[in-house]
C-alpha cells in the first residue's frame, strides 16, 4: 500500500466505510504498511467527515460506494484500489499509533484517541483471559458498526484464527441477526444495549443455538432488560465497561453473574479487568473510599497514547498517569462498580455518545433561536432521546429547526423532541441547570 499510494510510515488511512468483508482487508493492509488507520463511524454527515478527515491530515480514504458523496472531493479510492504488490511488514513499535479513534469531546469537537499497537494487544489479551477462549471452530458476527468496539473485538477473532462473519445487510437487523446465528456454531457478537432490546423485541426471537457470548457494553443496562436477556439468551452475556480512550477494557461482569440469583450484580458494570487498575477519585484527585461516589479513573496498557495534536486535552484527561473518564460512580468493598452517573452532559442513544453543545450550537445559527440547551430523556428502546429547549427570538417551525441539524450534524444526534420555554433554568454564574431541565422531563 505505501509504495502503490507513496505513503510514509505513520500516514494515516481514513476508512469511511459501512460494514463489508473488504473492512478488515484496508485495516489489516494499513498496520502492514506501518500506517496509522483512522475508522469514521458510517453514519455521519459528511460535514463530520470532513472535520476528521483534516483535523487526522488523512493522506488516502478509501470509502465504501454507498459513502462516496459523503466524502466527495478528498482523495478518495475505491476499493478495487487496494490491490498493490505484495511486501514485508513494515518494522513498527508497539507505541507507534494503530488506531485513531474519534471520540467527541463535551466541547462537540472531535478528538482522536491515539490507539496504540500495545494497547490493541492488551485489549486482545485481555478479552482471551476475562472473556472467552477462541479458537477456529469459533466466530463473531460484526451486527454493530465495525469502525468502533465490534471492529476492535474482530482482532482477537483473527488471531485465534477464527472466523469473522459480516451481515450481507451491512448493519444490524435482528431477523439477519437470529438466522446468522443458526448458521454458525460458536458465534460471539458485540452489541449495544439498545440492539439487544430489539433483539428481544423482534418477532424472529428465538434461543440461538449457534451463540456463544453477547458481549454489550456502550451504555447502561436496565435489570429488566438484562432479565429478559438472560431468560432468552441463558447465562451467554458478558457485560463490559469501556470508553474509546481505554477501548472496551475498563471493568466487565462475567458470565456466570448473568443468571437470576444474581440480580444484585446485573446492577453494576462488573470489576476491573485483568491487568487493570480502576480508582474513584474526589475533585482533588484524592482516592474515595469504598461506597463513596466519585469521577471513575483508570490505568492499564490499554489506555490511550493521548489525543492527536490535543497536548491540553491529553494533560486533562491523562494528569496523574490515570485517564480520567469524566464518568461518574461508586465502588463496592469486592470491587465491583457501579456507575451512578456519565459524563454530565453527554447522551447516550443507541450506543452512540451525543454531545449536547454540538447539537447547542447548530440550533443557535437559527436567527429565531436566542438560547436553547439540550439533554437526554429516558427511552425504553434507545436508552435516551435527544430533547432541546429552546427559547425563542421570533416564532419557528420544529420542521425549520430539524431542517438546520440536518444540513450540519448526523441524522442520529438531531433532537427527537422541541420543547419552547420562557426561559431556562439558570445558576448564580449564569450556567444552565441541566439538572432542572432533566428533571422536567
Amino acid at each position: 500500500m505505501k509504495k502503490k499510494f507513496r505513503l510514509q510510515a505513520g500516514d494515516r488511512v481514513a476508512l469511511a466505510m459501512k460494514n463489508c468483508p473488504e473492512y478488515y482487508e484496508v485495516l489489516f493492509a494499513c498496520w502492514h504498511a506501518g500506517l496509522t488507520a483512522v475508522p469514521i463511524n458510517a453514519k455521519l454527515h459528511a460535514k463530520e467527515f470532513a472535520y476528521i478527515i483534516d483535523n487526522a491530515g488523512a493522506r488516502l480514504c478509501f470509502v465504501t460506494p454507498d459513502l462516496e458523496s459523503s466524502v466527495d472531493g478528498f482523495s478518495i479510492r475505491k476499493l478495487k484500489d487496494l490491490y498493490a504488490e505484495p511486501e514485508s511488514p513494515a518494522e513498527v513499535s508497539p507505541d507507534d499509533v494503530a488506531w485513531l479513534f474519534y471520540t467527541s469531546g463535551t466541547t462537540g469537537v472531535p478528538k482522536g484517541a491515539m490507539l496504540t499497537h500495545r494497547n490493541i494487544l492488551f485489549q486482545t489479551q485481555a478479552y482471551f483471559t476475562d472473556i472467552d477462549k477462541l479458537g477456529p471452530t469459533d466466530a463473531i458476527l460484526h451486527a454493530a458498526p465495525l469502525s468502533h468496539g465490534s471492529g476492535a473485538y474482530g482482532v482477537p477473532h483473527f488471531a485465534a484464527g477464527a472466523v469473522n462473519v459480516i451481515p450481507e445487510s451491512g448493519h444490524f437487523e435482528p431477523e439477519e441477526i437470529f438466522e446468522l446465528l443458526g448458521r454458525w456454531p460458536g458465534t460471539s457478537f458485540f452489541a449495544a444495549p439498545t440492539m439487544v432490546v430489539r433483539l428481544l423485541a423482534s418477532p424472529a426471537a428465538r434461543a440461538p443455538g449457534g451463540l456463544k457470548t453477547l458481549i454489550y457494553g456502550g451504555a447502561p443496562m436496565y435489570v429488566a432488560d438484562a432479565l429478559r436477556a438472560i431468560e432468552l439468551f441463558g447465562p451467554r452475556l458478558y457485560q463490559l465497561y469501556g470508553q474509546g480512550e481505554a477501548p472496551m477494557t475498563i471493568t466487565g461482569l462475567s458470565q456466570i453473574f448473568h443468571q437470576k440469583e444474581f440480580v444484585e450484580k446485573l446492577s453494576t458494570c462488573g470489576n476491573a479487568r485483568t491487568g487493570v487498575e480502576v480508582r474513584i477519585f474526589d475533585d482533588n484527585d484524592a482516592e474515595l473510599p469504598c461506597g463513596e461516589v466519585g469521577e471513575i479513573v483508570t490505568r492499564s496498557d490499554c489506555v490511550m497514547a493521548g489525543y492527536w495534536e490535543n497536548p491540553a486535552a491529553t494533560a486533562k484527561t491523562l494528569r496523574g498517569g490515570w485517564l480520567h473518564t469524566g464518568d461518574v460512580g461508586s465502588m463496592d468493598a469486592a470491587g465491583y462498580l457501579t456507575i451512578k452517573d456519565r459524563s454530565k452532559d453527554m447522551i447516550i442513544s443507541g450506543g452512540s455518545n451525543i454531545y449536547p453543545r454540538e447539537i447547542e450550537e447548530v440550533l443557535l445559527r437559527h436567527p429565531a433561536v436566542a438560547e436553547c440547551s439540550v439533554v437526554g430523556r429516558p427511552h425504553p428502546e434507545w436508552g435516551e432521546a435527544v430533547v432541546a429547549f429552546i427559547v425563542k427570538k421570533s416564532e419557528v417551525k420544529e420542521e425549520e429547526l430539524d431542517s438546520l441539524c440536518l444540513e450540519n450534524i448526523a441524522r442520529f444526534k438531531r433532537p427527537k423532541e422541541y420543547r419552547f420555554v420562557d426561559s431556562l433554568p439558570k445558576n448564580n454564574y449564569g450556567k444552565v441547570l441541566k439538572t432542572e431541565l432533566r428533571r422536567l422531563l
